[in-house]
């Protein structure tokens, strides 16, 4: 009987053992890494600039990105013109060099993690900026409008940002949903661009997709790729028509991989139920048509469709959304839902994978 409890304890031990050391061989997969921008270290064009930081494929990266108004706008009362400097909007953290990207590659960026990183946001009306108003494209001879400061008090347990009327007292809750407006690579052909412009390489698209849980694909122009993000916004409506959603400093979580020797023309997310493709352009129908052009073509060359049998469904089952209609381009969405793709329960893709990874 004594020797039957020796061995039971035995195989006891053994199991835990094997049980433990298979916990470290599986935490030991993941690396992290963290860097934090210091003051001076934000950038303000995508492009040009040396790398902050050289990362693998499938290292969980932690970072964070700073608000639309550069960190500027402390208080209800300052006046966002008034308190940035010239062409410091936008700031983006990055850029990070993506060892073994080279150009015709594509780019998977995952996110893990967006959480606001203050106890507030802000939302602004810029002069010359908006949908609705007076710009230097839409150049009428009346005044802008009057520039106006919204605060939002986050309620991080109930994920909500509460709305207040400037006129009255009017309060409303609205839920959170936090996404990157920013997130690009360095451009193609050497170029440097402003941090408020969308394009094919990714850049200011406000478009609410771009979000924890999703994976990204951005063309890699440029060894390395050197990723930027930034722009963090809380909320925002279909065409962020006022010019900014609710504006946010943000604690991020990413992980990339590589696509070798595929290359995407325009930006392409891709979540749980969606496949979307993202065009940049002006007017508002030539982004239309490059996020639809785009969708066909994937659907062409990935899933199996013939070029017309693939532009006859996306026309019964396709989703647009309008990301944005007040920067130097504008962005639409052409969505698919995933259940009409061919082959649907049997898709692997780089999301199924990189979703998988913990941290």
């Amino acid at each position: 009987m004594k020797s039957v409890k020796v061995r039971f304890f035995d195989l006891f031990f053994i199991f835990f053992f094997i049980c433990f050391v298979f916990r470290l061989a599986g935490s030991a997969q993941v690396k992290k890494v963290t860097y934090i921008p210091k003051p001076g270290e934000y950038k303000y064009t995508f492009g040009q600039h040396k790398p902050v930081l050289r990362i693998k494929p499938e290292w969980v990266v932690e970072t964070t990105t700073e608000d639309c108004y550069d960190g500027r706008v402390k208080s209800p009362q300052d006046i966002p013109t008034k308190v940035i400097p010239p062409d410091h909007d936008n700031p983006q953290t990055g850029p990070f060099y993506v060892e073994g990207a080279e150009p015709g590659d594509t780019l998977a960026v995952h996110l893990l993690k967006l959480e606001p990183a203050r106890d507030h946001g802000i939302s602004s009306y810029f002069p010359y900026f908006g949908a609705l108003s007076v710009t230097a494209y839409t150049a009428l001879l009346h005044p802008p409008l009057p520039e106006k400061v919204w605060w939002y008090e986050i309620n991080r347990e109930n994920k909500t940002v509460r709305f207040k009327a400037l006129s009255g007292n009017f309060t409303c809750e609205i839920p959170m949903r936090p996404f990157l407006g920013c997130l690009g690579v360095a451009p193609a052909h050497n170029e440097s661009r402003w941090t408020v412009v969308p394009e094919a390489f990714g850049g200011n698209l406000d478009f609410p997709e771009v979000r924890p849980g999703n994976t990204i694909y951005l063309p890699v122009n440029v060894k390395g790729a050197l990723l930027f993000m930034g722009d963090g916004h809380l909320v925002q409506g279909d065409g962020e028509i006022i010019g900014t959603a609710v504006e946010a400093a943000m604690k991020v979580a990413f992980v990339v991989d590589i696509i070798k020797n595929q290359n995407v023309s325009w930006p392409r997310v891709e979540s749980d139920d969606y496949i979307m493709s993202v065009g940049s352009y002006r007017p508002l129908e030539d982004a239309f048509r490059i996020a639809h052009k785009d969708m066909v073509e994937w659907l062409v060359a990935d899933f199996g469709l013939e070029i017309m049998d693939a532009y006859q469904l996306l026309s019964q089952v396709g989703v647009a959304k309008i990301a944005q209609v007040v920067d130097p381009n504008y962005t639409v969405a052409a969505m698919f839902p995933k259940k009409y793709l061919p082959n649907a329960a049997k898709l692997s893709t780089p999301h199924n994978k990189l979703k998988e990874i913990k941290f």
